[in-house]
C-alpha cells in the first residue's frame, strides 16, 4: 500500500513546479500546450569529438534534474563518477527540467543530442497531470528517439509508472507506451522498465517530501541505470 501511494505521489509531484512555485524557483505554467516552459537552453555537450570521451545526455524531469539535491549528486552525475572509477572517459550532460514532459523533451530534443553519443530518455511521467493522452506521449518520445537515431545516438528509454488514482485501465495503457515502444525498435534501443526502482515507496531513500530520491536513493538510481548504459556506452567505444 506504501509504494502505490508513494507512486500516486511521485508523478504528482514530478509536475510540482506549476503548483509549488517557491520550491521550484520559477513562475507558473500559464501555456495550455501541457508541457513545462523551458527557462533556460540545456547544457549542452562542450567536450571534444577527438578526445575519445563518451557524451551521455539525459533528457528528463525533476528526477532527472536532481530536485532538492545538488548537481554532483543528481544520478547523471553520480553515473559519470561511477564510469569514471571503472577507467570510463564518459561526460554526462544533465538536460533534466522539473515538471517537463515528453512535449517539452521533444522540443529540446535537437539541442540536447547536439555532441551526444548515448540518450538516456526518462520522460512521460508529468504527460497525464499537464493534459497530454497516452497516445500523444508515446508519439512525443517515438519522435525523440527517431531524432536519436536518425543521428547515430544510441538510446536508453527509460519507463515510468501512471499515478494509482487514474484507474487500472489508464495505468496499464501508460505502461503499454514503453512496452510499444520497446517492440517498435526492437534491437535498436535498450530499455530500463522503471527509473525509480528500488528507490519509490521507501521513506528513508527519498527526501522530506517523500517524493524525490535523496543523496542514497539517487545512488541506487543510478546502480540500476548503469548496467544498461554501460553496455551502450561500450558500443559507442
Amino acid at each position: 500500500m506504501l509504494r502505490r501511494t508513494f507512486l500516486t505521489l511521485a508523478l504528482l509531484a514530478i509536475s510540482a513546479c506549476s503548483v509549488r512555485d517557491a520550491a521550484c524557483g520559477r513562475p507558473p505554467d500559464t501555456t495550455s500546450t501541457g508541457a513545462a516552459p523551458v527557462d533556460a537552453p540545456p547544457a549542452v555537450s562542450s567536450a571534444d569529438p577527438a578526445s575519445g570521451s563518451v557524451v551521455v545526455a539525459f533528457l528528463g524531469d525533476s528526477l532527472t534534474a536532481g530536485y532538492g539535491l545538488l548537481s554532483d549528486q543528481a544520478f547523471p552525475a553520480l553515473l559519470e563518477q561511477q564510469f569514471a572509477a571503472e577507467g570510463y572517459s564518459v561526460e554526462s550532460i544533465n538536460a533534466g527540467v522539473s515538471g517537463d514532459t515528453s512535449a517539452g523533451g521533444l522540443r529540446r530534443a535537437s539541442q540536447v543530442l547536439g555532441g551526444a553519443h548515448v540518450l538516456v530518455l526518462a520522460l512521460g511521467g508529468n504527460d497525464a497531470l499537464r493534459g497530454l493522452t497516452t497516445q500523444q506521449t508515446q508519439e512525443n518520445l517515438s519522435q525523440i528517439i527517431e531524432q536519436a537515431l536518425g543521428k547515430n545516438v544510441q538510446v536508453l528509454l527509460c519507463g515510468m509508472e501512471a499515478p494509482t488514482n487514474y484507474g487500472e485501465d489508464y495505468r496499464e495503457s501508460f505502461r503499454q507506451v514503453y512496452m510499444n515502444l520497446l517492440r517498435q525498435y526492437t534491437g535498436r534501443i535498450a530499455f530500463l522498465p522503471f527509473l525509480l526502482d528500488g528507490v519509490a515507496g521507501n521513506p528513508a531513500l527519498n527526501q522530506a517530501d517523500g517524493i524525490h530520491p535523496n543523496v542514497d536513493g539517487s545512488k541506487i538510481v543510478a546502480t540500476v541505470v548503469y548496467p544498461q548504459l554501460r553496455m551502450l556506452v561500450d558500443r559507442v567505444g
